[in-house]
């Protein structure tokens, strides 16, 4: 039976170097968004510049997407590794392309439910366009055998390659075109899913796009960094929009990286930095600098699995207890951690106010899936977007100016660079209100109390993490991070199954709100924790803080997401 609904996965995969990533996401995922459909892509590649296995998902709906998914409606496979890795994921009667004069596939090698279309996608490219454009004759039989027509195609084709001159636009469609026609020819249409075009409005990007739009709308107008997968993306982001007015280095390392956006937020520049697990190793005595001298700095934390270097493409949540106590002795700071590209843009521009506001480091803590992923949300609403510079000083008198001064709220004014009567001492040692070192008791009990006294305002105005779904569910799902989209698509899998449950997505994890975390615990049937980790690392701190344990566990730590229906077949088991 034909879906109607365009739920439908599409994998491609091969070696690294055949242009998997840019066919898949440039060309598929980008013109079923253009055909109004919500989409969801994710990519997993080995760090090497060629050779190794690459794959990239994009999956499609008529409503919104949140996740990628274990099954593949329909996989085309530039290599025989690709259908051994891939072919158990497709559906059944779904869908292998491959080219037959490349693949040589045995009997036995493909299950009979799968349905094959045999395409000399080389050969094709070759007198249609060029045979570097392989891929493209393979997108083109992809919406061919989805009965779906290629103007959508064409379009995405010429807004891609018009930069590369007309003669490659055209080769690109061409090839499209002599891919669609060839099965047409050769095999019909009649394949169990439809695509048909939606009506959504929406713009597709990925976390970290959605983090620097973030930053500039934010006004960031200072970016450094070290090159580290899989937060480098957000460098290059930021590079393109210079125009902006946002400065953005290549350092020559991480403790460089943090020491210049420690600097410029000294002078009054909304400034970040951004790395990985790894990179933030290097960071963590200028994290301490920042916090002792009460700068404010944005700092994004791109996990990945570890220690050492780890894996360096895959993703992970192993990160969260190290970037909550990371730096010598105790400072306190904001770790926020988005789950989808909405929270990434919005979450991103709070950093900003709140580091200022509070005069604090505030750390955003994503990873590799939710960083490269790139996925559909409703166009950026800025309309009540405010920018906060926080407690500035005015007309300070040299003589009485305390730039640290003992506040009820702990946030002292803050003077800049050059401002007259506002030049103060900012290092590393403990200081006095003036900022000139002490170490007496009485100081040092002063000092540390009153940086440590902004959370209890900054808890106030973070709000707490809501519950959605049934009151009476059964069983009540706590994620943080990445995990939020898995989550929500397993939710729609138990609803199938008549099993009711509601959702905690916690956000703000620094500082944690205890209170109303606890009173969900308190009232829920049945817990169930689901983290990127080996050790249940916000249960621990859930734990710590309440005293409360989450009754179940869901964890996962291969360097792979998790799969929706991994976590709907485990909550099924409960």
């Amino acid at each position: 039976m034909e879906k109607t609904n365009n739920d439908f996965s599409w994998k491609i995969a091969g070696a690294a170097g055949d242009g998997i990533l840019n066919a898949g996401l440039l060309m598929f995922a980008k013109t079923c968004v253009r055909k109004g459909l919500y989409v969801f892509t994710s990519a997993e590649y080995p760090s090497l510049i060629r050779g190794g296995h690459n794959h990239l998902d994009v999956r499609v709906r008529h409503d919104p997407v949140y996740a990628h998914t274990s099954n593949v409606d329909m996989l085309v496979a530039l290599n025989k590794e690709s259908v051994t890795k891939h072919q158990h994921k497709i559906t059944r009667e779904g869908a292998l392309i491959y080219d037959g004069s490349k693949i040589k596939l045995d009997h036995g090698d493909v299950r009979k439910d799968i349905k094959k279309y045999d395409i000399s996608l080389g050969d094709i490219a070759a007198k249609n366009g060029g045979k570097i454009m392989q891929n493209t004759v393979a997108i083109g039989a992809t919406f061919a055998i989805l009965d779906s027509e290629l103007d959508a195609l064409n379009e995405v084709i010429e807004s891609i390659f018009s930069r590369k001159g007309e003669q490659v636009v055209q080769g690109n469609i061409k090839a499209a075109r002599a891919g669609f026609d060839y099965v047409r020819e050769r095999y019909g249409n009649g394949f169990k899913i439809k695509l048909a075009d939606g009506k959504a409005e929406s713009i597709f990007l990925s976390g970290n796009e959605a983090i620097s739009v973030g930053a500039l709308k934010a006004g960031c107008r200072f970016f450094s960094a070290y090159p580290m997968t899989p937060a480098t993306s957000i460098m290059h982001n930021l590079a393109k929009y210079e125009k902006y007015g946002v400065v953005v280095k290549h350092t020559e390392d991480e403790i460089a990286a943090i020491n210049m956006a420690i600097g410029a937020g000294y002078t009054g520049v909304r400034s970040m930095t951004a790395t990985s697990g790894g990179g933030f190793c290097l960071m963590t005595e200028g994290f301490g600098l920042a916090g002792q001298t009460e700068t404010p700095i944005v700092v994004v934390e791109a996990q990945r699995p570890g220690p050492g270097t780890g894996m360096a493409t895959h993703t992970g949540q192993g990160d969260l207890r190290f970037v909550l106590h990371a730096s010598t002795d105790e400072s306190p700071r904001v770790v926020i951690a988005p789950g989808d590209a909405n929270e990434f843009f919005y979450k991103t521009i709070d950093a900003f106010n709140l580091a200022e506001k509070y005069q604090i480091p505030v750390l955003i803590l994503t990873d590799k899936y939710m960083a490269e992923s790139y996925m559909t949300v409703p166009e950026f609403d800025t309309s009540f977007v405010k920018i906060d510079r926080g407690l500035l000083a005015k007309d300070p008198k040299e003589s009485e100016f305390l730039r640290y001064k003992n506040t009820d709220s702990g946030v002292s004014p803050r003077s800049l660079p050059s401002q007259k009567g506002g030049m103060y001492v900012a290092s590393s040692y403990e200081h006095d209100q003036h900022g000139f070192e002490r170490e007496e008791e009485a100081n040092r009990i002063m000092m540390h109390d009153k940086r440590f006294r902004k959370f209890e305002n900054l808890k106030k105005e973070l709000p707490p993490p809501k519950l959605e779904g049934t009151e009476d569910a059964e069983i009540t799902i706590i994620s943080w991070g990445s995990t939020k989209g898995c989550v929500k698509e397993a939710q729609r899998l138990l609803e199938n199954d008549g099993i009711k449950t509601n959702h905690l997505h916690v956000v703000f994890i620094s500082p944690l709100h205890d209170k109303e975390i606890g009173e969900v615990i308190k009232k829920a049937k049945k817990t169930v924790i689901v983290e990127g980790n080996k050790t249940a690392q916000l249960a621990g701190l859930i734990k710590e803080h309440t005293g409360l344990d989450v009754d179940h566990k869901i964890l996962k730590y291969d360097g792979r997401p998790f799969f929706p229906e991994e976590i709907y077949e485990e909550i099924k088991k409960l």
